[in-house]
């Protein structure tokens, strides 16, 4: 096949290098840990749209084409197992005719850049690809093609699943076409978040349930725990607070819980954006270095653990998973695993609540709030298909009602039942191995195929049933004892009842600034600033607090030397011809 090429070239000379300007997994976000699209207008909401559900049929009315076909699959995202060898997989085939060969980055550091680079180096690419940020440069090389036509004659399901949102999927600046299929949730709420920052519920219930909302209350009830819980049952020492900063995870543990919790900002990645819409790089506000200032604190204090810039994302998790680790400031997606071992060895109280917490006691944690569409990473088909057709009735099939419900909710009679008015359920052991198995989507295929066009939770279909397991009743259906008794502590339904809601905030006329497939220049220079804040903002967080300032100081003289307010006009130029269309 036409990729075995390039990746046994990969195997031969790839390079552990590169940085994620995104972020984010499955469903990912980078920095406040929200599943799926934070969407209030899609509230207990049908999917929409007249078009009748196109899974069984051709666009036009015919039987559709079940001849064996094999497309090659690039996911810049994870490694999760065989196509065929899954449940969801083999019957997505079965309904298709399709089966996938999934190629992953080969670099360990899980970035697409040296693939793609190579990719287009070679002008051979996998018939669909899903390559997060690196899809500018794809586009840049001409090797994607303009889905717009085929979508208006095969991709009825494609349509009505976009909605009204569907024309935010053009590329912009000045091409009105349509070079990918967003990965995330259409139109779903947020049921369950990582918030701004998380403390493990062992605390929470050790101060009555008094949940801290500023960064003075987070400090002092973390210090108290600590104080009173030197090492846990097990012998190990108790870590206040711990980071994942020794590679790109910086950004979703270190950078953006900055902008969450000092600036009280949505989520744009590594951008301020004012009422005006000018864009400025976050890591230079006053509010962010008194931020960090307050981390260089802890850090002197022995709050924070001492090995948070050094420690391999892996070490990370592993400490999560111990139990030590009283409070973190993650995304709910990054520390799943680790609380998916916690709660199957029956350390429930040792997993983590989600918390809003903000430094300044008059601003809303934004963790709530719906953006709009993500747009910019998302799955695409290359001009190396030779059956573009195949390709996007497959996509279509995936947007359907049908198709989304395959693969969100697996197989009936295996993975989910109906009741006696038709209702999708699962069961309270599948429910159970979908809480505590960290392999689950990767043993079922549910949910597992990351960049696939996908509804959001609390999406209804044309039943009026969910097209996800998830939705308000279920997640406090499928709520723990410890999650139970915060909430009865509280007088709330749910977790998120404590947040900021949805409605406080107004949707803004342009979609996650972070998720938009910016031009090459641009993002040359917004890696050069990252490059710059990483190393910069760890110095001032590890060298004594004496020596803050001037750390500090340092770093914006730094910044500013290497185009720091070129980049920011050129993000707002940017940002304008998304927000006028």
């Amino acid at each position: 096949m036409k990729m075995k090429k390039i990746l046994a070239l990969l195997m031969a000379g790839a390079m552990l290098t590169g940085m994620l300007t995104g972020c984010g997994d499955a469903e990912e976000t980078s920095g406040n840990g929200n599943s799926q699209a934070d969407s209030e207008a899609g509230q207990e909401d049908s999917a929409g749209g007249d078009e009748s559900d196109a899974g069984g049929e051709q666009a036009d009315g015919g039987e559709k084409d079940l001849t064996p076909i094999t497309f090659e699959y690039y996911n810049a995202d994870g490694k999760n197992g065989n196509w065929s060898e899954t449940a969801v997989g083999a019957a997505l085939t079965e309904a298709t005719g399709v089966t996938l060969e999934i190629t992953y980055p080969v670099s360990s550091t899980g970035d697409a850049s040296e693939d793609v680079a190579l990719m287009i180096a070679n002008d051979e690419y996998p018939d669909m690809i899903y390559s997060k940020a690196a899809v500018t440069n794809l586009y840049e090389a001409g090797a994607l093609i303009d889905m717009t036509d085929l979508i208006e004659q095969y991709g009825p399901n494609i349509k009505k699943m976009y909605g009204d949102e569907f024309d935010k999927l053009k590329w912009g600046s000045g091409d009105e076409g349509i070079y990918q299929l967003s990965y995330a949730g259409v139109r779903g709420q947020i049921f369950s978040t990582g918030g701004t920052c998380q403390i493990q519920y062992a605390v929470l219930k050790e101060n009555d349930y008094k949940y801290p909302k500023t960064l003075e209350e987070y400090e002092a009830m973390i210090k108290s725990y600590l104080e009173a819980h030197p090492k846990t049952d097990d012998g190990l020492d108790t870590i206040g607070i711990s980071m994942s900063a020794s590679d790109w995870h910086w950004m979703i543990t270190l950078g953006n819980p900055a902008g969450f919790i000092a600036d009280a900002a949505p989520d744009n990645g590594q951008w301020l954006i004012d009422e005006n819409y000018n864009c400025t790089y976050k890591h230079t506000s006053n509010d962010e270095k008194e931020y960090f200032r307050w981390l260089s604190r802890m850090y002197d204090e022995g709050i924070l653990d001492p090995n948070f810039a050094t420690q391999t994302d892996d070490d990370y998790i592993a400490k999560l998973a111990s139990g030590r680790v009283v409070a973190i400031t993650d995304a709910n997606w990054h520390y799943g695993q680790a609380e998916a071992t916690l709660r199957a060895e029956g350390k429930l109280d040792k997993t983590y609540c989600a918390l809003p917490v903000v430094m300044d006691a008059g601003k809303k944690a934004p963790t709530l709030m719906y953006q709009g569409l993500q747009v910019g990473y998302g799955l695409a088909i290359t001009k190396s298909c030779e059956d573009p057709v195949r390709a996007i009735q497959f996509l279509d099939y995936l947007c359907s009602d049908e198709g989304a419900v395959l693969y969100r909710w697996g197989i009936e009679g295996e993975h989910y039942f109906l009741d006696d008015n038709g209702k999708r359920y699962r069961t309270p052991e599948e429910i159970a191995k979908a809480q505590s198995d960290p392999d689950y989507g990767k043993n079922t295929g549910i949910g597992n195929y990351v960049g696939f066009p996908i509804y959001g939770d609390g999406v209804l279909d044309d039943n009026g049933d969910y097209m996800t397991p998830t939705s308000k009743q279920s997640v406090i259906a499928e709520y723990n004892e410890e999650q139970k008794a915060a909430c009865e502590a509280w007088g709330v339904e749910m977790l998120t009842d404590i947040f900021p809601q949805p409605g406080e905030f107004e949707t803004p006329p342009y979609s996650p600034l972070w998720a938009y497939a910016i031009p090459q220049e641009l993002s040359n220079n917004v890696s050069i600033l990252d490059e710059i804040a990483f190393p910069s903002l760890v110095k001032c967080v590890t060298e004594p607090e004496s020596s803050f300032d001037a750390n500090w100081d340092a770093m914006i003289a730094e910044l500013e030397a290497n185009g720091l307010q070129e980049t920011n006009q050129m993000m707002t130029d940017f940002l304008a011809t998304k927000v006028s269309q």
